[in-house]
């Protein structure tokens, strides 16, 4: 009697050509998701060079306004910043520029355009990363319990209030609680990031650093978190009615244990990837929050190249605010596909 073994002989290899086949999926979704973010970028350095030159105002009046100024003086100028080429000449000089990591030189400033960024991102981040970490921990928090205790009053006021918060302008509501809070009852500090001439000593330093960080963090926060909110509470609506959870009451867990070891943890795999999109953009929309409470971050300095109009400071804080946008967004596809099965194996 002849018997067979060849399928049980092959397993091994069929894992491995499996094993192949995920690994090339794996490959070819990285490198497309790679690909499509430099893509973005190079997009935003074509948009955002021709953008700012389309803006109003001049760079060479904005500091020749005496009227004895020369002509020869103005042209002198121009021929320094690379404004006497035709604009596809200047474009190209521009990304060979890029090519050598060379972000140009300021107008307004007459520093590295480079060096002004790397000075300003640290308020910046520590800003962001602050209003980013209450965000977090309000909005999960809250979309929990208001998830599980859908319809109640606590439900209705939470999602309430995170929704008109999150329709509320920033700038609006910077300046409300600069009015009551900085002026009105002098609680905090209404500019600036330190107060001036310093503090003595390390700890001082940092508790003053952190008062004045209070309300543009807190700002910043009231019109984030509503997201996080939400998300959560619609993925734990959704988790609520699986039968696991049911099974796991019928092994005599408590609705408290039910919700803390399965129903959250799966409800979070949608928001890992919301915070990941939603970092970056915090960090390009902390414009608003800067320039109302003079927060000395990337944010301010964009700002005030805008008035000049600054061209090489504009087009280098664009790049790196663009650029947080689309690593984050790369970052959270690839994060979804580790965390979620069902898209590893599409």
């Amino acid at each position: 009697m002849l018997t067979t073994t060849e399928p049980v002989a092959e397993l091994p290899g069929g894992e491995r050509a499996a094993g192949r086949v995920r690994a090339l999926g794996t490959a070819r979704f990285v490198a497309v998701k790679i690909g499509g973010g430099l893509v973005s970028l190079l997009l935003v350095v074509v948009l955002g060079f021709f953008l700012f030159r389309a803006l109003p105002g001049n760079p060479i009046r904005s500091i020749t306004t005496d009227s004895h100024t020369s002509i020869e003086q103005i042209e002198k100028l121009r021929a320094e910043w690379g404004m006497d080429e035709p604009l596809p000449g200047q474009f190209v000089e521009y990304l060979g520029d890029l090519l050598r990591w060379d972000l140009g030189t300021s107008f307004k400033y007459k520093q590295p355009v480079g060096d002004l960024i790397l000075g300003r991102i640290g308020p910046t981040l520590l800003l962001t990363g602050a209003a980013l970490l209450l965000a977090l921990v309000l909005g999960l928090w809250l979309g929990t319990r208001a998830a599980w205790r859908h319809g109640s009053r606590f439900d209705r006021l939470a999602t309430g209030t995170s929704l008109v918060l999150w329709s509320v302008p920033t700038f609006w509501l910077g300046l409300i609680a600069l009015m009551v809070f900085a002026v009105a009852l002098d609680l905090f500090p209404t500019a600036g990031m330190t107060t001036p001439g310093g503090v003595d000593g390390f700890l001082p330093a940092v508790l003053d650093v952190a008062h004045h960080l209070v309300l543009p963090a807190v700002t910043l926060t009231a019109v984030t978190y509503a997201q996080y909110l939400m998300v959560m509470r619609s993925s734990l609506l959704e988790e609520m009615n699986a039968d696991y959870l049911t099974t796991a009451r019928a092994k005599g867990l408590t609705d408290d244990q039910v919700r803390r070891r399965h129903a959250v943890p799966n409800a979070l795999l949608p928001t890992v990837t919301i915070i990941f999109l939603h970092t970056g953009l915090l960090v390009s929309g902390a414009v608003t929050v800067e320039t109302v409470f003079s927060w000395p971050g990337l944010g301010l300095l964009t700002y005030n190249a805008i008035g000049f109009p600054d061209y090489p400071l504009l087009q280098g804080t664009m790049i790196v605010l663009a650029g947080a946008v689309v690593v984050m967004n790369v970052l959270a596809d690839l994060v979804y596909r580790l965390l979620d099965p069902r898209v590893r194996a599409a």
